[in-house]
């Protein structure tokens, strides 16, 4: 029962990979999400196959499933961005000084969200959320040594970009960098 299970998905996925691949495309910023989109959309697939309809109308429920998943991925790229949002409004309160320092402020938050997204978590696991290399260590699911040498390399990724926009740690409490 299951190499026919197996083989019948097998056979969905051939014949609508490249429709439901199509639709998240030109639903999506990048290729990577799309892909993202599209995996997720299988996955769940697989696990509900029992679900799916048969014949044309498997299509169908895929398209839907795809654009829950579309939905949710937009939720998150939301909240990512309202996250990036209020950790600009952050360091702007923790660096508030005067007018003349709106410049380097502008400067420390575009180099914050030019880092990968796995510096800006590990850096805001760290700045937002207090955790200390353990707590780090259980969220990512790896070691306690993993999650330090990831999180130096990220802060000094910060750091050699704050340079590079010509931002020095003088008179700044950077602490968390």
């Amino acid at each position: 029962m299951d190499d026919d299970r197996k083989h019948r998905f097998e056979a969905l996925y051939r014949q609508t990979y490249e429709q439901i691949l199509g639709y998240a495309v030109r639903r999506c910023d990048s290729p990577e999400d799309a892909a993202d989109v599209v995996a997720e959309t299988f996955a769940i697939a697989w696990r509900r196959f029992d679900a799916l309809p048969a014949g044309g109308e498997a299509r169908l429920w895929l398209y839907g499933v795809a654009r829950n998943v579309l939905a949710n991925h937009r939720r998150g790229l939301a909240r990512h961005r309202h996250r990036s949002v209020e950790l600009d409004a952050d360091l702007a309160d923790l660096y508030a000084r005067s007018p003349e320092d709106s410049v380097e402020l502008g400067a420390i938050a575009r180099a914050f969200r030019e880092l990968p997204d796995g510096d800006r978590e590990l850096i805001s696991l760290v700045v937002w959320e207090g955790l200390d290399h353990g707590e780090i260590a259980r969220v990512l699911g790896c070691s306690r040594n993993a999650a330090r040498i990831r999180l130096h390399r990220a802060r000094k990724r910060l750091s050699k970009a704050l340079s590079s926009a010509g931002i020095t740690a003088d008179g700044f409490a950077v602490e968390f960098i």
